[in-house]
């Protein structure tokens, strides 16, 4: 497994993009911790332009992690159904620590791009510190309440004995690799608060590449290598989430002085006050993550009663979800952390702006890919299964994605544009209404109230991701938002 997971100047950008120079990563983080001073010129051009600048190499960075989360699968799949059942289990719980880090992260880009908006990098550092002591105090926290009593906590999911006994050892692997996931995920948001998207996807490479040699030669065992299998898979986890903290500790330790990454001693002793901050902006989306995580649970619970067919097809569809939610992604981060760089320089007509053209580009995305993935759905499916009844339940839940898209795509990048300016809050309710209003008691209402067909249950997704985009929609017009973080002092 790895991170999926789970953020401007205008004409500072022009003189010295910091993208542009992906080899001198120190440089280009102190490049990209200038203010924000420009409005968006008339057209919107530059704002787009910047937009995607920002939001690409987050899409490819993505797209790597969730590649080696399918290799991952293709990989198990030669030990057999129990090993990919096993690893679907695990996911489910460390997804749930990944997006409480992801929580953490957009407080973390909040308060960063603030700073840096208002030029103030020392507070910068202080809010980096503080974000890294909240990560790892919450992926600790997670680790040890999954791992008090897994096999119980599988049992509630509906695993048999078998694949309790599967999954434990693989299950306590992957979740010890996200203390160092927590540390990497926190660097990796102060860069993108430094509109530094670059080096964490030259790092997401690397990590990438290690991964899946390590999956090869622990799984299979060459090289001299004892055959692991699925305990294999998860000591390869653990150690490509070490070579992803090294990596990002290289570049905190060899930026420039006045970097807003430059993390030192003094920093985290200073950082103290700042925790309060991160904690207050953390939490709602910790809380969200939960929300969410919880609903995904209770749907998986849902599933589980139609059988290890439906799972298997839900654990398939999911990765190729993951795929879908790249687009959104990028464009959140991106709008994050132009959101917050712009309200940090004083500018929430820039702000706004960006939120409305990024939903756009988001739109303009999803549309083309929804209609892809609806009438490529069969043959998708194939790439991942030659068996007849897992395509039967795979290709209607790939229709239901496709019809999503629309929502999914635009409820990630207003809601990126809310975090950016440090509203957790309102993503926090648009969740909680999309996945226990809506998608959960549907489910619940078709499978077990109306005895429908799986499909029914797959169709709730499609009202959740309705729900949150019509709730972003409307807080992000009304413009509360804007308010949520006073503007940093200076030093």
């Amino acid at each position: 497994m790895s991170a999926d997971v789970d953020a401007a100047p205008e004409d500072v950008e022009k003189i010295t993009d910091p993208e542009a120079a992906p080899s001198l990563p120190a440089a280009t983080l102190a490049r990209g911790a200038a203010p924000v001073v420009a409005e968006p010129d008339p057209a919107g051009h530059d704002t787009t332009r910047e937009i995607w600048a920002l939001s690409w190499p987050v899409m490819l960075a993505q797209v790597l992690a969730n590649a080696v989360s399918l290799i991952d699968i293709a990989m198990l799949g030669r030990l057999g159904s129990e090993a990919v059942a096993a690893a679907g289990y695990a996911a489910q719980f460390f997804f749930l620590a990944q997006s409480a880090l992801f929580a953490v992260g957009f407080a973390c880009v909040a308060l960063m791009a603030r700073a840096i908006g208002t030029g103030d990098p020392v507070s910068a550092r202080r809010a980096l510190a503080a974000s890294l002591g909240v990560s790892v105090a919450i992926a600790a926290a997670v680790i040890a309440a999954v791992l008090a009593a897994p096999g119980a906590l599988l049992r509630l999911l509906g695993a048999n004995e078998a694949l309790v006994a599967a999954t434990v050892p693989y299950l306590s692997l992957v979740m010890a690799s996200s203390i160092p996931l927590a540390i990497s995920m926190t660097l990796e948001s102060g860069l993108r608060a430094c509109k530094n998207m670059r080096t964490p996807m030259q790092i997401a490479v690397v990590v990438a590449a290690v991964k899946t040699a390590l999956n090869g030669v622990l799984i299979f065992g060459v090289l001299g290598f004892p055959a692991l299998g699925l305990v294999g898979a998860g000591i390869a986890t653990v150690l490509s989430q070490v070579v992803g903290l090294a990596l990002f500790a290289g570049v905190a330790v060899r930026a420039p002085a006045d970097s807003p990454i430059a993390l030192r001693l003094r920093d985290f002793a200073a950082a103290r006050p700042r925790i309060r901050e991160v904690v207050r902006i953390a939490l709602p989306g910790v809380a969200e993550r939960l929300v969410m995580n919880l609903g995904i649970l209770a749907y998986f619970r849902v599933l589980a009663g139609y059988g290890p067919v439906t799972i298997a097809a839900y654990t398939v569809g999911i990765r190729i979800l993951s795929f879908s939610w790249i687009p959104g992604t990028g464009l959140a981060i991106a709008t994050a952390t132009l959101v917050g760089q712009a309200l940090g320089a004083g500018n929430p007509g820039a702000a706004t702006r960006v939120g409305w053209r990024a939903t756009r580009l988001a739109l303009m995305v999803a549309v083309p890919l929804g209609g892809v993935c609806a009438w490529v759905r069969e043959p998708l499916a194939r790439m991942f299964t030659n068996d007849p009844s897992l395509i039967a339940e795979l290709t209607p839940f790939l229709l239901c994605l496709a019809v999503a898209q629309p929502f999914l795509q635009a409820h990630f990048t207003l809601g990126g544009a809310h975090r950016g300016a440090g509203d957790t809050w309102t993503p926090l309710l648009a969740a909680s209404v999309g996945n226990w209003v809506l998608r959960v008691p549907l489910a619940v209402l078709f499978a077990y109230h109306l005895d429908a067909d799986v499909i029914w249950v797959w169709y709730a997704l499609v009202f959740d991701h309705l729900a949150r985009t019509a709730w972003l929609t409307w807080s992000f017009r009304r413009g509360a938002w804007r308010h949520t973080l006073p503007v940093p002092p200076t030093r």
